[in-house]
Order: C-alpha cells, then structure tokens, then sequence
C-alpha cells in the first residue's frame, strides 16, 4: 500500500518574534517494509527561511535545520511524503530467546556484535531505570519467558493499566508522574515501556513516525485527523528490532510508518527550536494518511 502524508504544523504568537532556529524530522525513513518513494525535500516553511540546511543525525534520521530572521507571528511547515508499506509477518514470539539470557548479553563485557543496541540500555532524560518498573515488570517476566512473549505481555498491561488522556500530560510531563496517575499519552506509554525494559537490562528505543486512523464504519474520512504516533522498539538477537505499540496494544504493521528513532522523545521531536521574543503561542498540528 502506498501513503501520501501531509504533515502541518502551524505556530500563533501573541508578539513578534524576531528570529527563531528550529530542526524539523519529518521524512519517514527508509526500512525493509517501508520505503521512501517521494519526498519534497524542500520543506514548505512560512515565512521563507534565510537558513537552511539537511543532515543526518546520529541515529541515522534526517534532520532540516533551519532560520527565520524576519520578524513575524506566526509561522508554519508543511512537509509531504509517499511512502510504499509492505505487509509483514511477525516473528514467533515462542521462539525468541529467553529474556535473561538476553539481558545477560548486555552485562559488562558486551560482545562487539551487539554494541549498536548496547547503547539503548542506558539511561536517557526521558527514560530512566527504576527499582519501581523492574517489579512492575515482574509478571511479565518471569525466568526463562521468551523475550518477545514477555514484551508481549508488557504491552498488553500498558494498554490495560494506563488510561488514554490527551490533556493529561505534555511533552514535559515526567515519568514519575505519568506512573502515579496512570493516564497519559502514546509519547508517555513509549516512554514507559522503554524505561520498564532498561530496568531489566533489555535495549529499547524510541520510535516516531504516523498512524493511519480509520473512520467510524458509515462515516468519511476526515483530512486531517490522522495522527502523529509514538510506540518502541525491544532488541531482540537473530531478529533485531521489534516494534510495539502499547496505546493500541498491537504490534505495528504497515499502517504505522516510521519517520525516527532514538534514546526518547527528546532525540526525535517532530519540530523543535529556540526564538526570541513571541510571548505565549499557539500550535496547531495535523497530519493526513491517504493511500495513494
């Protein structure tokens, strides 16, 4: 199935701002079940940017940096995509290894074969161990689980214990709270899970990208209301990286497309930057998923 995704993000000011940097990661990546087809590498940025420039950044996504030296209240970026989804099968998660032989390959000395995921089973600022997710983790995982049954289950709980609550949190909101109330967002059930498996000594990583949303039966389908999205990725040896999505307690399939990874939210943010001036402002992002 091919995608065209529209991704809008407008930005009100309540007083001028006189000149703002920001990097934007809005270009899906390339995998083995998603390909890249299209991008308008010129992203459309209103005002018109004095500066700009495109990178890859550590984790292997593209990153538009960019400057806007003119005064202004508002500003926007619109970046469009076509992407071609493969449906795939899920690995057998019986037949993943158990999960403490696998966090025993990421105890000191690490084998020079997984130094690459080694790097996801350290603390990040918005994913940290806890003795207090290590115990929440424990009916999952018990000795000897298959890893991927074990997440599995981790997942299911999420999606069972947590409660879904747009205005519950924001992108500041920390973990210790979002465990104490036990709402919150797919940025927080991310966070979440990935912290849970830190705590054991399981790599896991931050994954960003869209969710293609499907009317109510009988209803049309409304431009603009898909969503940006949110899930992780638990590293499992022979197979790599496995995605799961605890706000819809499922693994991702080619409805989810991938625009970034990293430690957290902080490595992969859509749209971020510093300004000067503005006063309080306003955002409004929307994000339409058409097959195309």
């Amino acid at each position: 199935m091919n995608y065209r995704i529209v991704h809008r993000t407008t930005y009100d000011y309540s007083e001028p701002v006189t000149v703002s940097h920001h990097a934007a990661r809005l270009k899906p990546r390339s995998l083995g079940h998603q390909q890249r087809l299209e991008f308008v590498s010129h992203i459309t940025i209103t005002p018109e940017p004095l500066v700009r420039k495109v990178r890859t950044d550590y984790f292997g996504n593209r990153v538009c940096f960019f400057s806007i030296q003119e005064l202004h209240q508002r500003f926007e970026v619109i970046a469009e995509s076509l992407v071609s989804m493969t449906e795939t099968t899920p690995p057998v998660a019986s037949l993943s290894p158990p999960w403490d032989q696998v966090a025993t390959l990421f105890s000191d000395p690490v084998s020079p074969a997984v130094a690459e995921p080694y790097q996801f089973v350290f603390d990040s600022p918005g994913a940290r161990a806890m003795q207090e997710l290590a115990d929440y983790a424990q009916p999952s995982f018990a000795a000897g689980t298959p890893l991927l049954v074990a997440v599995a289950d981790l997942n299911r709980r999420i999606h069972a214990d947590f409660t879904y609550d747009p205005v519950a949190t924001t992108v500041a909101t920390p973990l210790e709270e979002v465990i104490a109330q036990r709402r919150g967002v797919c940025q927080d059930f991310a966070h979440l899970a990935i912290a849970t498996l830190r705590s054991l000594g399981v790599p896991a990583r931050y994954v960003s990208g869209y969710l293609r949303t499907q009317p109510p039966a009988g209803k049309e389908r409304l431009v603009g209301a898909d969503a940006s999205h949110a899930w992780f990725s638990a590293f499992c040896p022979d197979l790599g990286w496995v995605d799961f999505d605890p706000t819809n307690n499922l693994q991702p399939g080619a409805e989810h497309i991938t625009v970034a990874y990293g430690r957290d939210y902080g490595d992969v943010s859509p749209i971020s930057g510093i300004l000067t001036g503005g006063g309080e402002h306003v955002v409004k992002v929307s994000v339409d998923v058409a097959p195309a």
